[in-house]
């Protein structure tokens, strides 16, 4: 063989091995989060995933720390059923023990595509073991997150995830989110690679530690996250339906022509305030929108816009804000942080509850009050009107009654689809923040 003819075999065997490199690296994202995975820095919606993206197809905020798990979940396998909103090829989760008085071991976790919806068994072939580090197990410290490596799996868009884990010790409250409107499952034992469900015969109505699932996307552009109270968090949407109204927007997404192909990520906790924490046992209120918003909506994978549905917990509950301008100026708080990040804010008017048993002419008076500004354009880059859109149109304090899921302030299904419906995707897809 000559000189030549032998360095241009190295050469072509070194090309190939570059690019084998290079399709492994965007084949997982790469290093801390992969190419085009900056949570911070929000791309033109326009632009196609040609080489792919990390992208949240689901999340929920961590609410509280669950009351009566002292010692955790020590020798039991937490099996938690969610629902994607857009699909990849490849998956990676992420854990918390944000309400954790000690450090949490996960010694096992997996991941797998559920066989039938809300069922604990995985679809065959589906089964992956989850890795931190390239570490089989991790330990998160008190107050913590973690996210794991990533994992090929072929995820489809409006499908049912397994996202096990098992602790082997004791490790203080369990960091929760308990109105999932999804039935979990647990097991005594390590389970966590149980591809049948018999093992977990405990059915449960929270999701435990899991925070959110990022999919690798070479479709989707980005996620948008809603940020509110019981009404995005859907706690009277039918339980394991996927109806609240960020599935019917994430459906909208999915299938309308012209739409952005956004993951949708709730970050909706019952009982939320925009000013005010509630109590870090509290299983209903957990902080304000305000102290959480960078971790629950501004930092998430792939952010691209934010919708925020908040403010009639600040009425209802004691101590309780009246002035209209203090509500606003918390709003306006919320769209000075997302512009910080380059982000744009949809913000909704606040709904009706005439009839519910904590209405009164004064508390309706604030609400109209707070809605003539936010409709006037000063306080969000966006607005969607969700009061006009659930509200009776002969009884204008009063949800219509077929939004209205009987106790007069929380939507029906119906009355969640209508507010996706009331969304303009358009206003999803805009650049640059508004100057306000």
């Amino acid at each position: 063989m000559s000189k030549s003819v032998g360095y241009a075999l190295f050469a072509g065997l070194a090309a190939v091995c570059v690019l084998i490199s290079t399709a492994i690296f965007v084949g997982f994202g790469g290093e801390g989060g992969g190419l085009g995975s900056s949570p911070h820095k929000p791309r033109d919606p326009a632009a196609p995933a040609v080489s792919g993206q990390w992208v949240g197809t689901w999340s929920a905020a961590a609410a509280a720390a669950e009351p009566g798990t002292l010692a955790g979940y020590a020798g039991m396998s937490i099996r938690n059923v969610v629902h994607t909103s857009v699909g990849g090829s490849g998956v990676r989760i992420q854990l918390s023990n944000l309400y954790g008085t000690r450090p949490l071991v996960v010694s096992h976790a997996s991941l797998a595509l559920a066989a039938a919806p809300s069922n604990p068994t995985a679809a065959t072939g589906t089964m992956r073991r989850l890795s931190f580090g390239g570490k089989p197990a991790v330990t998160i410290p008190a107050g913590g997150a973690v996210t794991s490596d990533p994992t090929r799996l072929t995820v489809p868009g409006d499908a049912d995830l397994l996202v096990t884990t098992y602790s082997p010790s004791a490790s203080g409250p369990a960091t929760y989110h308990p109105y999932a409107r999804q039935t979990s499952y647990l097991a005594r034992g390590d389970r966590a690679e149980d591809a049948t469900g018999a093992a977990y015969t405990e059915q449960s109505p929270y999701w435990r530690y899991l925070t959110g699932v990022d999919v690798w996307s070479t479709q989707a552009r980005g996620a948008v996250v809603a940020i509110g109270d019981s009404i995005t968090d859907g706690i009277t949407s039918t339980a394991g339906a996927n109806h609240r109204w960020t599935d019917f927007l994430a459906a909208r997404l999915r299938n309308e022509p012209g739409a952005p192909r956004y993951g949708v990520l709730n970050q909706g906790i019952s009982g939320n305030r925009l000013l005010v924490n509630g109590s870090r046992f509290s299983p209903n209120n957990g902080p304000s929108v305000l102290s959480r918003l960078d971790r629950d909506a501004l930092s998430r994978t792939g952010v691209k816009a934010v919708i925020v549905e908040i403010g009639l917990n600040d009425l209802f509950k004691s101590p309780r804000q009246l002035d209209p301008q203090k509500i606003v100026a918390g709003m306006r708080q919320i769209v000075r942080q997302a512009h910080a990040r380059g982000l744009r804010v949809t913000g909704s008017t606040l709904t009706p509850f005439g009839g519910h048993r904590g209405y009164s002419d004064q508390l309706n008076s604030v609400r109209e009050q707070v809605n003539r500004i936010i409709r006037a354009g000063s306080v969000y880059d966006e607005v969607v009107d969700f009061d006009k859109a659930l509200r009776d149109p002969s009884a204008p304090v009063r949800l219509r009654p077929s939004y209205d899921s009987g106790d007069h302030l929380h939507p029906s299904d119906e009355g969640f689809r209508a507010m996706a419906n009331a969304v303009n995707l358009e206003h999803l897809k805009q650049g640059a923040p508004a100057s306000l």
